[in-house]
């Protein structure tokens, strides 16, 4: 199983608090049982740490028209809305929550420009709360297609995540499909697309990041 590169300090602080409770545990009750125990807790809990750094290999089904997921999670939201941080106009809001069981890396829906992104310090409301959407610690960024639409995604940390990462800069050009964040222990991502936009998901639905097509664009 390939390791994020965003797990490589986690896991290794990690196994080190392992090993030393562990030690210190041995030395203190000096029992067997205990020993044991502390071994199977120990390990099981470094397994939840390395799954949630797990960096699974995608297909992207790649085509100028599709909007890929960017995440993996449950579609929580799909509703007409106002995105008034840069479209400033209606249009089809996509929400995805990432539970900690999910794989937490960020993947790019559609290939285009970076035309707008910005950071934004903020709260740490549960994922699925509807303010965290304009109040929690985010990062927004906005893709221009090759149609000329513009796309709006957004990073958000939960109540969980404390730390948004994202690798892409304003003015790049980017790839549908590929890496281009990560957001650590529970999150949640919203996409803003045009309304009449084919939706080819529901309410519920879990989703992949890179694979999963969210909807269809109107040629």
């Amino acid at each position: 199983m390939k390791i994020h590169r965003e797990g490589y300090l986690i896991i290794a602080v990690a196994i080190l608090f392992v090993w030393v409770v562990i030690v210190l545990f041995h030395f203190v009750f000096l029992n067997s049982l205990v020993d044991t125990s502390l071994i199977v807790a120990g390990a099981i809990f470094l397994l939840l740490i390395v799954q949630f750094f797990r960096d699974p290999r995608r297909y992207p089904p790649l085509h100028p028209d599709y909007i890929l997921s960017p995440a993996d999670g449950k579609v929580v939201v799909i509703e007409e809305t106002i995105e008034q941080e840069y479209l400033n106009k209606s249009c089809r809001q996509i929400s995805i929550f990432m539970s900690p069981l999910d794989v937490h890396i960020n993947r790019l829906p559609a290939s285009g420009k970076i035309t707008y992104m910005k950071y934004h310090p903020g709260k740490f409301l549960v994922a699925w709360h509807p303010k965290s959407s304009t109040e929690n610690e985010r990062a927004t960024f906005v893709i221009q297609l090759h149609q000329g639409i513009e796309i709006v995604m957004r990073q958000i940390a939960g109540a969980m995540a404390r730390r948004i990462r994202y690798y892409v800069s304003e003015g790049q050009n980017v790839v549908q499909g590929k890496e281009f964040g990560f957001i650590k222990f529970g999150s949640r991502v919203d996409i803003f697309i045009p309304n009449d936009a084919h939706v080819k998901i529901k309410l519920g639905d879990h989703v992949k990041g890179g694979e999963t097509i969210l909807a269809e664009l109107t040629s």
